[in-house]
């Protein structure tokens, strides 16, 4: 491993509601709780289960309530929704089954309307909300500044108010701050730059990292965001994942191709690669399709009878 990255990374199954929320084939909750499931008995322990939005706006989401009430009992287990809003909130804490409330604040104005119907400024304001309200229920919060790394409507973005949103949203002491590269538009080079910073401005809070691969940097700038200090990562079973309100925003980075690289640099991540690899072959399976995670497509390395045959097709 190379000196200056950590001996372990913790990361984030978001498959259950990022892979899964711009879908047009609709998954059932016992299907959802399935996957969940399945991403447990690989070693996930912070799981994005589900998300309390407007179901009109995203109908994969409409069951929010049904899964979290099927969610199996885990302590070593930390269950999030993502909310959007004070409503979404009081949905989320309802359930008695979610443990982290995350928020989205956005780095534009046409993003954020076009997400959540909120400014940027007014989701700054509305996350610091839900952290509040989350621990005012005994929860915790996190927050995520969606479209850090470029914005589909208004194209780039500036480094200095991103630092700035996120220093504002640390104010209210969320666990951690995510960077979201929301239309995977982000390169090594700019991740390196801007994790950088933000971690120095919010220090000692964590920053935690959400790649898509629409342009086939996504693990590229897991290692630079990981080399820059980022310390968690989100993943999707398979690499599903997208954004129904960012044109072309397609899948997330696949949680067996970020495992298999980190393990092979010597970087713990607490996963079961061919549980993870099963898991994307049941999920392809429910999807009737084949789902973009290359490692699932080409296999375990070394394979376990160290030949092509006995690798995983």
């Amino acid at each position: 491993m190379v000196e200056r990255y950590p001996s372990a990374i913790e990361l984030v199954e978001v498959g259950p509601r990022d892979g899964l929320q711009n879908e047009k084939r609709l998954l059932s909750p016992a299907d959802k709780l399935i996957l969940i499931e399945r991403a447990i008995g690989a070693g996930s322990r912070r799981i994005e289960v589900t998300s309390f939005v407007n179901p009109r706006a995203v109908p994969q989401m409409a069951d929010a309530e049904e899964v979290c009430a099927g969610l199996p009992r885990r302590a070593d287990v930390t269950y999030i929704g993502l909310v959007m809003n004070g409503r979404g909130a009081d949905r989320a804490i309802a359930t008695g089954r979610i443990d982290q409330l995350g928020a989205v604040a956005t780095a534009t104005d046409r993003f954020g309307m076009a997400n959540q119907g909120q400014t940027s400024q007014d989701s700054v304001q509305i996350s610091r909300d839900i952290i509040d309200q989350a621990r005012a229920a005994g929860l915790t919060g996190q927050a995520t500044i969606a479209v850090a790394f470029g914005c589909p409507f208004e194209g780039e973005v500036s480094h200095d108010y991103v630092v700035e949103i996120a220093s504002r949203l640390c104010e209210a002491g969320p666990v951690e701050l995510a960077l979201a590269d929301t239309i995977g538009v982000a390169d090594p080079a700019h991740v390196e730059q801007l994790v950088a910073r933000v971690r120095e401005a919010i220090a000692p809070i964590p920053v935690r990292v959400h790649f898509h691969n629409t342009r086939g940097t996504g693990l590229a700038n897991v290692w630079a965001a990981i080399g820059a200090g980022a310390s968690v990562v989100d993943a999707s079973i398979g690499g599903l994942g997208g954004c129904p309100f960012a044109p072309a925003a397609t899948g997330n980075v696949a949680t067996e191709d970020v495992v298999y690289m980190l393990q092979r640099a010597g970087i713990e991540t607490g996963l079961n690669l061919e549980a993870l690899i099963d898991a994307n072959l049941w999920l392809g399976t429910q999807m009737e399709k084949q789902l973009p995670s290359m490692v699932a497509k080409a296999g375990l390395f070394p394979a376990k009878d160290h030949s092509l045959a006995g690798a995983r097709k």
